[in-house]
């Protein structure tokens, strides 16, 4: 985004689409200079190629930016989206105008096969950051580079970004969709089938069968080395869906779990058929009074790293995703 004032409809979250390195240096170089002046910190959440390349260009602008490694923000994609919010929050606490200049890292610690998948998923909390960090009067430049998307991806891009940055400044991104009308037509991908052949399946048909839930999830995951804290994520984020499922679904909730080269998944179905309203667990809930099962959406969002959530007749599905290189990562 850039300055929450700056755009008449709303914060300016913008993005930086490149497709070559001199595009970038056109584009962001005088955005830099702009932004030096105007905010009380310029924070750069850049990848290593993308900040050598900055650096021979920046001169005596650079005393003037911050520099974070990406691994302090982009963990999994709810970490990501939290960190972010949390920083803005404590620095407009502070009094403190900033611009972050982020260049996701979305490939890191991931299956190839996942690549795309994660793409489309942290598109989603890109989003909902637009009313998310609007409160922080910050500003937010994501960097997208065409060589690493797909185009698919790319029109994501622009449909969660309000303004889109160019060598003439910053316009409004003519394919713009708000939050709630770009989840709404998420709903309507489907979710490709589970295999045939899974490592567990739990059947639950009360509350206290959770535990036995417990009970199959820990050495799963022991056995694919996922320990501490990362097993304990993934048994919590699996155990708050499948409650969701009793409470606020309906019984029978069918529990698979499955791997896929590094990545544990796990899916939970009940029986309800109940769609889940497209921005559940985005957003967080407030200490009371928040929506029957957003916080338990909410909760699992922050453990696993993709979530991804699937409606059809007599059944509704939540599917988590945990893989090993971004679990195991230390949080912000």
């Amino acid at each position: 985004m850039t300055s929450g004032h700056e755009g008449a409809d709303g914060p300016a979250h913008t993005a930086l689409i490149i497709d070559s390195d001199n595009e970038l240096l056109n584009t962001l170089l005088p955005e830099l200079r702009r932004s030096a002046g105007r905010y009380d910190e310029v924070l750069l959440v850049i990848g290593r190629d993308t900040r050598t390349m900055l650096a021979e260009h920046l001169g005596d602008l650079g005393g003037a930016l911050h520099w974070r490694d990406p691994s302090a923000f982009y963990q999994r994609l709810g970490f990501a989206y939290e960190g972010f919010r949390r920083y803005l929050a404590e620095q407009h606490a502070a009094g403190h105008r900033v611009h972050v200049i982020a260049e996701p890292d979305l490939a890191g610690g991931v299956d190839a096969g996942m690549h795309a998948d994660r793409a489309a998923a942290y598109l989603a909390y890109e989003a909902v950051c637009n009313d998310t960090y609007a409160p922080y009067d910050a500003a937010v430049t994501c960097i997208w580079n065409q060589r690493h998307h797909l185009t698919g991806v790319l029109d994501g891009v622009r449909a969660t970004h309000r303004y889109l940055l160019t060598t003439a400044g910053r316009v409004p991104s003519p394919t713009y969709q708000g939050p709630e009308r770009y989840l709404a037509g998420r709903q309507d991908l489907s979710l490709q089938p589970a295999p045939a052949d899974v490592d567990h399946e739990v059947v639950l048909t009360e509350v206290a069968d959770l535990s036995r839930l417990r009970a199959v999830l820990y050495p799963w995951a022991d056995q694919h080395h996922f320990a501490g804290e990362s097993a304990d994520d993934l048994v919590t984020a699996t155990v708050e869906v499948a409650a969701n499922g009793l409470r606020h679904g309906a019984a029978p909730v069918h529990v698979r779990a499955w791997h896929g080269q590094d990545t544990l998944i796990v899916q939970c179905d009940d029986s309800a058929g109940r769609p889940i309203p497209a921005t559940a667990g985005y957003r967080r809930p407030q200490p009371a009074g928040a929506a029957p099962g957003g916080r338990g959406l909410w909760l699992a969002r922050q453990l696993a790293d993709i979530v991804i959530t699937d409606t059809a007749p007599g059944c509704t599905s939540v599917r988590l995703h945990f893989p090993y290189g971004v679990m195991h990562r230390s949080p912000a």
